[in-house]
């Protein structure tokens, strides 16, 4: 048992009834996502004993639903706590197409001290402005590589004409239509059926999820372009949230907290695993020279002009020593 466990939260008061806390997610329980949400389970589980019953849904996807799903499902109290890319919620938080620009970290620890750090805390308050959620904290999606079916992909114009899935993002859209792709939003569940019949050409996603979602079964080429890093905010009902007596509140914080620092460890580790898989399977994987990066940077130049001004010069600002370097100059 984990040491902190052992510790006593309730602080001597009990529940009349139990309450139900339903965890979802959108990914097979081996996932580094679902084994943090496991391990926020079983900590209130261990502090709170009967007083909470905790449940499970994985991957809302074999259920049918779509991923994007899952915003609802919180928001409306049929799950307690989720978590989704950001990028899915541009339409109702608009500055978070901040985190969809191409380039903006050049590392993890970058990354990581952008989103624990001011930056996350203005996206979380702008969050919850919106939506009826309270963001607990941030899993990391990582950085994100092109994969597709048709050829190597060492500079943009090698992307021509192909068809690629992108988030629901204005940004992702516009960031590929500059390389010539012709991007298609949608969600994961419709990318999966449109990589496996055909239809796409290509899509970009963390080697974990291209392994986890067998797209590697059907892409041959693989490109480590990391052109952008993202996070899945994790989100839970507001409602719920609470009418939570204040040590129950505490307890998910502090298991949320130790469930980010594991999920992030685990998605590096995932990260090789995945790579080995792809390579197993015959995969070809570029990993892009120095001048080959700048070709790409140069082909986003506009979409980053046009960021200050979207934006605001203080939204950089925010990310402080945790940019790449590639925030938008005057």
């Amino acid at each position: 048992m984990h040491p902190a466990f052992a510790i006593d939260l309730r602080e001597n008061w009990r529940l009349p009834d139990a309450i139900q806390i339903r965890l979802g997610g959108y990914g097979p329980p081996t996932t580094s996502f679902s084994r943090a949400l496991k391990l926020i389970g079983d900590r209130l589980e261990a502090g709170f004993g009967s007083d909470v019953e905790i449940k499970y849904v994985w991957n809302i996807m074999d259920l049918g639903y779509l991923g994007k799903d899952i915003l609802w499902l919180v928001e409306q109290g049929l799950l307690t706590l989720g978590y989704q890319s950001s990028s899915y919620l541009t339409d109702r938080v608009p500055e978070l197409g901040v985190l969809d620009l191409p380039f903006l970290f050049e590392n993890n620890h970058q990354a990581r001290a952008a989103m624990d750090g001011k930056l996350g805390a203005h996206l979380t308050q702008k969050i919850e402005d919106r939506c009826d959620y309270r963001v607990l904290g941030y899993f990391e999606n990582g950085f994100r590589h092109i994969s597709n079916r048709l050829r190597t992909i060492r500079a943009p114009a090698d992307l021509a004409g192909m068809k690629i899935r992108v988030l629901p993002s204005d940004v992702q859209e516009k960031t590929f239509r500059l390389l010539g792709a012709e991007p298609r939003k949608m969600d994961l569940a419709e990318a999966i059926q449109g990589i496996k019949d055909g239809s796409l050409d290509a899509q970009e996603n963390p080697f974990a999820n291209t392994v986890t979602y067998g797209v590697h079964h059907h892409h041959r080429f693989h490109t480590m372009s990391g052109h952008f890093y993202l996070s899945r905010p994790i989100f839970a009902n507001r409602a719920q949230l609470e009418s939570w007596p204040g040590d129950l509140r505490r307890a998910l914080a502090e298991g949320v907290t130790e469930a980010v620092d594991f999920q992030r460890g685990q998605a590096e580790i995932e990260a090789v695993e995945a790579r080995r898989a792809i390579e197993t399977e015959g995969g070809e994987i570029v990993e892009l020279a120095q001048g080959e990066h700048a070709a790409f940077a140069a082909a986003f130049a506009p979409l980053l002009d046009d960021a200050g001004a979207r934006y605001g010069d203080d939204m950089f600002d925010l990310l402080g020593s945790g940019t790449g370097g590639s925030a938008p100059t005057e």
